[in-house]
């Protein structure tokens, strides 16, 4: 028997984290693959949350995991917070359901009680490895326990797990895997296994399968760390007599220097993306097109088109790099593809609001002076790779008649001679402008001919207003600077600026 099931049934998968931490990039992989796949076949994407770990899952774990789904902009059809009829859809809260599908299997002889303690599990191994038995797992020593003797001792209070029987005569596991192709797995390697623990609590490999059966799973897509949890799933599977879904083993995701992708590297969760200032479609975009390409030429794939494309016939088998300048750049072609307004709307006055340059809603605060934002996008967007840099580029604007100098470029721009002369002049034109010619143009055209004039280059004069007007070396371009300054503040940083010089 394989894993394949060719009885046609509409697409259903899930995403099913377990709450143990925080939502990491390569699980949020794992959810896009499932949501564009559920979307691109028509099909059903469910939200599980897998929290049966007691001693690593938290509630507030689960609403980190929560937050970050919603970030991401993956909607799901059935699961936690939007209901469906195969709820509830957190593992906790279906505990009776997985003791009443174990004991059915004890009642029809597919699973039994063990009563071995660890002492004598831990003999057993001993034992075989000192005989050098092939076979090292569980030794099934009370499989053989009359059933009504088993139920007796379990009756009477007798700590004891209960174990699937994995039938002697069991062939090899044979996955048709969509993304692996054929994998096979000795079944005699499989010991019986235990489903439930001796404190009550259900396995992984078995609530996963029992709520997958449930909830008509037709399609597993998760990583390739499961694959060897697939056999004995399958083994559950067959013991419950219900459909196998295909499976769709995903690759690793490794860092640049080719080993696992973790803390070392950078950030690995989504929140931490986040909060970096990455946007949710240019993430998506990226985690979408690391081990899948529709086409091997694709670099910028909007929601819509991956929910039109996906499939599983293009997602690799090769474990995939994680490429933060190749992030980066996607990040850029995003926010370089927003209109003026969209940037000031969605990035510039959101950021300004959350820095505390600006006070107020953000739609308020942008109609207050959308040109102004607009104008300031214009030159900063090319400038903008993570959402902060937009209000961080943008705080000398905020910092009145005196701004906060940067040392460095003081030293080279303004304390040395002759620059005194350079701030006089170029203030004696900037106050022949009137406040309604204050515009980058007029500005620009007025502070041209001062460095031939002064007998000095363009670089040191530039050089030196610029420091005078913004604190530093490093601004969007001087005559929009100036602009949007406004006159007043232009000619008060120059005077203020004045001592530095002499």
């Amino acid at each position: 028997m394989t894993s394949s099931n060719t009885v046609q049934r509409p697409i259903r998968v899930r995403f099913a984290p377990s709450p143990t931490g925080k939502l990491h990039v390569g699980g949020a992989r794992t959810a896009i693959f499932n949501w564009a796949f559920a979307r691109a076949t028509g099909g059903t994407f469910i939200l599980r949350i897998d929290d049966t770990d007691p001693n690593r899952s938290t509630d507030e774990n689960t609403q980190v995991i929560l937050r970050a789904m919603h970030w991401l902009g993956l909607d799901w059809d059935e699961g936690v917070e939007v209901g469906g009829p195969f709820g509830p859809y957190k593992q906790t809260d279906r505990l009776d359901i997985y003791r009443k599908a174990a004991q059915k299997l004890v009642e029809q002889g597919k699973a039994y009680p063990c009563f071995c303690t660890p002492e004598k599990l831990a003999a057993d191994k001993k034992a075989a490895q000192q005989r050098h038995d092939p076979f090292q797992g569980y030794q099934r020593t009370c499989r053989a326990i009359d059933p009504a003797e088993a139920a007796r001792r379990v009756a009477a209070g007798e700590p004891h797990t209960i174990r699937i029987k994995v039938p002697e005569d069991r062939g090899d596991v044979v996955i048709e895997d969509a993304v692996h192709g054929e994998v096979i797995f000795n079944a005699r390697e499989l010991d019986d296994f235990i489903i439930v623990r001796s404190d009550g609590t259900p396995t992984y490999n078995f609530t996963t399968v029992v709520d997958d059966a449930m909830m008509g799973i037709t399609h597993v897509i998760r990583g390739d760390d499961h694959l060897s949890n697939t056999p004995r799933q399958i083994i559950v599977y067959e013991a419950l007599g219900v459909p196998i879904p295909i499976f769709a083993h995903i690759s690793m995701i490794l860092g640049p220097d080719g080993k696992k992708l973790s803390k070392r590297h950078g950030a690995t969760s989504v929140e931490e993306y986040r909060d970096a200032g990455y946007l949710p479609d240019a993430l998506v975009n990226y985690l979408a097109l690391l081990g899948w390409a529709p086409d091997g030429q694709t670099t910028i794939i909007t929601r819509e088109k991956l929910c039109r494309e996906f499939s599983l016939d293009h997602v690799s088998k090769n474990p995939a790099t994680f490429d933060y300048k190749k992030l980066d750049w996607i990040q850029q072609q995003y926010l370089q593809a927003m209109s003026d307004s969209e940037f000031s709307r969605h990035v510039l006055v959101p950021q300004l609001v959350a820095e505390g340059l600006e006070r107020g809603r953000v739609q308020e605060v942008y109609e207050t002076r959308s040109a102004w934002f607009d104008l300031l996008s214009s030159v900063l967007k090319p400038r903008t790779t993570l959402l902060p840099q937009a209000a961080e580029k943008a705080r000398f604007l905020y910092e009145g008649a005196k701004p906060s100098y940067d040392e460095k470029s003081v030293a080279k721009n303004l304390a040395k001679e002759g620059t005194h002369g350079f701030l006089v002049a170029a203030r004696d034109v900037l106050a022949t402008l009137s406040q309604e010619d204050w515009r980058a143009s007029a500005i620009e055209a007025a502070l041209a001919p001062l460095p031939e004039r002064l007998m000095t280059t363009k670089r040191r004069f530039y050089g030196a207003l610029r420091v005078a007007v913004c604190g530093n070396q490093v601004s969007p371009p001087l005559g929009v600077s100036l602009e949007l300054l406004g006159r007043n503040t232009a000619l008060a940083r120059i005077d203020n600026t004045l001592p530095l010089t002499l």
